[in-house]
């Protein structure tokens, strides 16, 4: 039997989505932390004028590049295109060293228009392959995620490796009807739990997962159809403030915003500066569930931003802008 020898030297390429809060920046930290020996070109794409995640991946020998002011679907995909150009000709030129690119959608990105870029774009496909779509899902709140937005069916339905988040927060019949309704809208791709991204790198890279064939089956017009459009009552804003926060205040704050608004936060992460402390704040959530945790210290010369995000359906921007102005110190 004669053995084929793969001479394709494009870039490996994963698309890593899942809806907001899914864990998707955590699953990428962990990738950047395994020493697997590559280097990593991770592209960012944030829903909002400001973009968070950056702050929170681990900065290593890693090209980490941010896209915001929209999703990278459809308003920023010419960026997509253009920064994909750019990091091939550089890598080229010898100016930057990767092996492999990550792109982390936004959580309410569409994973189809930016997978077709990859196909329709001369350019980009003939330096770069698509290797797979690696879709996060959070236990939690899927099952509504799923009624109620379009984008994330379409996550589930392109995905190639379906991981599942947050297991340990429902009972088990729920993550077995869970289980059972993501095999309903995609039954090729392998579904596996995780936990606070820890799963292993060989169902994340290398997989060839993607397969137009597969995709043209579940959507003929896949290699037409550019449009994309999110709900009209999601949008995002942000919170900057260079004073410091008293803790203690802003957790009644939060507290009792979650209490009111908490079905209508899709997501919301930040960067604290707290008074009195020398480390970072990091805090992120989703709905009614809400995590904070150190992050890395400030240098002695660095400006002390804190600086919030906040994506849901018909946010009152200015009474949260007020409440939060009154817990700074």
């Amino acid at each position: 039997m004669a053995i084929t020898i793969s001479t394709d030297k494009r870039i490996p390429t994963t698309i890593l989505t899942g809806f907001l809060g899914a864990g998707k920046t955590t699953l990428l930290n962990r990738i950047l932390q395994e020493q697997h020996g590559q280097r990593i070109a991770v592209i960012e794409n944030e829903f909002g004028e400001t973009g968070i995640d950056g702050d929170l991946l681990i900065q290593g020998e890693e090209q980490i590049v941010e896209m915001n002011n929209g999703c990278i679907c459809c308003t920023v995909r010419g960026d997509l295109v253009r920064i994909l150009g750019d990091l091939s000709q550089r890598n080229l030129a010898g100016e930057l060293r990767f092996d492999r690119v990550i792109i982390e959608t936004t959580g309410l990105a569409d994973p189809a228009p930016v997978a077709q870029t990859f196909f329709v774009e001369d350019a980009i496909r003939e330096h770069y392959k698509l290797d797979a779509i690696i879709t996060m899902v959070d236990a939690v709140h899927v099952m509504p995620q799923l009624d109620e937005h379009h984008e994330a069916l379409e996550q589930v339905g392109f995905a190639d490796r379906i991981l599942l988040s947050k297991t340990d927060l429902v009972a088990p019949e729920a993550a077995q009807a869970i289980t059972a309704r993501l095999r309903q809208i995609n039954p090729r791709a392998p579904i596996k739990n995780v936990h606070f991204g820890k799963t292993d790198i060989a169902d994340i890279l290398d997989i060839g997962g993607f397969s137009l064939d597969e995709i043209l089956k579940i959507e003929p017009d896949f290699l037409e159809d550019v449009s994309h459009e999110h709900d009209d009552d999601i949008g995002s804003f942000v919170f900057r403030s260079e004073r410091a926060f008293d803790l203690q205040k802003l957790e009644v704050f939060m507290g009792g915003l979650l209490e009111i608004y908490g079905t209508q936060l899709l997501r919301y992460k930040g960067i604290l500066n707290i008074d009195g402390d020398d480390k970072r704040n990091v805090m992120q959530g989703v709905h009614m569930l809400m995590g904070g945790e150190q992050g890395s210290a400030w240098k002695p010369d660095e400006k002390r931003v804190s600086v919030l995000v906040f994506i849901g359906k018909n946010l009152p921007k200015e009474a949260f802008t007020k409440g939060l102005e009154m817990c700074l110190v």
